[in-house]
């Protein structure tokens, strides 16, 4: 990613020449002169000069010059990107204090200088999408770090895609990412998987958005796609995320149990592979989404599921004893996991919890293929453009369980 700066540390220093260095600054007042007292074609000739003259100069004298460039509306670039390349001391008044350096200067900076001057990138106000991107591709976590902390950085959809997949090996990202207000609820839900307690938290309260809308909407589309016979699978998947219903009626047709408040009931003396998948089915959700959820060690999405499904805060305390997880310490006070589950449950709206069981049910099953299945066991992540929103989120929520490192 980086390269040798062009003005190497172990390079003898020059000679001490009063006139060079008084020609050096001569020649740079030159290149800041007012438009109105230098045309450009002389500005580029002085620039092409002082490029020169700088090659061979002290990094102070480099410097100085940098310093000067800073306040400029339009630094000659050529003379912009030689100093930008430059050690980071040199670069660092163009990279912190010059307001008109150019996208394509700053990502020629961001691709193929040191890691330090993307740090400082990182911290510019207006930071463009584009930049941000770039940034983020370098993989490093202080220079993300900064550029999440920048508030007057521009993440567009992509950035924020690259910022979650990295946050899966980084989950101490997630506070910050969840401080951007350009995340959104399908990024979050994904984001629900790796993060701690708290972020669980903010996610559940923040972006478990209520459906009304969308069921006042499309209430009409229902009978109509009934009397199609729910033939078209496009449509089938969009209205059984909007419908208001959770449970699966049908599956009781064909369940052992009578309901899922049976099968609830018989979990609580140990849940068997078996009964998972019954709950699952009759939850309204498929078998590989019941496996994420009753696998998951915060045990924040049994409270989804629960509340979701309109079942009572009993079965919430019977899923959580089938699973053979403790409700109390040795102390005798009441496990903090389980502890965080119940409020989950307590404070969480219905409807709410809908969405977010059917965003997870939507993404982590519904767009699973078999080429999905083997791109995400290989780790191939090269195509995931190729990939629609809950296959990526898909990808990256059972990278583990589905063998990849």
């Amino acid at each position: 990613m980086s390269q040798s700066a062009p003005f190497p540390d172990d390079s003898p220093p020059p000679p001490q020449f009063r006139a060079r260095g008084a020609l050096l600054r001569r020649l740079a007042d030159v290149v800041c002169l007012p438009s109105s007292r230098i045309n450009a074609f002389e500005r580029s000739v002085t620039a092409d000069l002082l490029i020169e003259m700088l090659r061979d100069a002290s990094p102070d004298e480099r410097l100085r010059v940098s310093k000067r460039l800073a306040g400029l509306s339009e630094p000659p670039a050529q003379l912009a990107r030689l100093l930008l390349h430059d050690a980071p001391e040199v670069a660092r008044p163009l990279l912190e204090d010059c307001e008109h350096l150019s996208d394509a200067e700053l990502l020629d900076c961001a691709r193929t200088a040191s890691s330090e001057h993307r740090l400082m990138i990182a911290g510019r106000k207006g930071l463009s999408e584009v930049v941000v991107e770039t940034l983020v591709a370098a993989g490093e976590l202080r220079v993300i770090e900064a550029v999440l902390a920048n508030r007057n950085a521009k993440i567009g959809h992509a950035g924020l895609e690259a910022l979650v997949a990295i946050s899966r090996d980084a989950p101490e990202l997630a506070p910050a990412l969840l401080r951007r207000t350009e995340l959104r609820p399908a990024q979050a839900y994904v984001l629900f998987w790796w993060a701690d307690p708290e972020a669980r938290r903010t996610i559940l309260q923040r972006f478990a958005v209520s459906r009304e809308i969308l069921q006042d909407a499309a209430g009409d589309i229902f009978p109509m796609a009934a009397q199609e016979g729910w033939q078209d699978p496009m449509s089938r998947k969009a209205l059984q995320f909007i419908e208001r219903r959770q449970r699966n009626r049908a599956a009781i047709e064909k369940s052992p149990f009578t309901s899922l408040e049976a099968a609830v009931s018989a979990a609580q003396h140990g849940m068997t592979r078996e009964v998972a998948e019954e709950i699952s089915y009759l939850a309204g959700l498929k078998p590989m989404t019941g496996a994420k959820l009753f696998t998951d060690p915060g045990g924040e999405p049994l409270a989804v599921l629960c509340k979701a499904t309109g079942l009572p805060r009993t079965a919430l305390r019977a899923l959580w004893r089938g699973l053979r997880r403790p409700e109390t310490g040795e102390d005798g006070a009441i496990n903090p996991a389980f502890e965080r589950t119940l409020l989950i449950f307590d404070t969480m709206a219905v409807d709410r919890a809908q969405t977010v069981l059917r965003y997870w049910n939507w993404s982590l099953s519904s767009a699973m293929t078999p080429e999905l299945l083997r791109a995400i066991r290989e780790g191939d992540d090269s195509v995931i453009d190729e990939y629609s929103l809950p296959q990526r989120a898909a990808m990256l929520a059972f990278a583990k369980e589905l063998g990849r490192n």
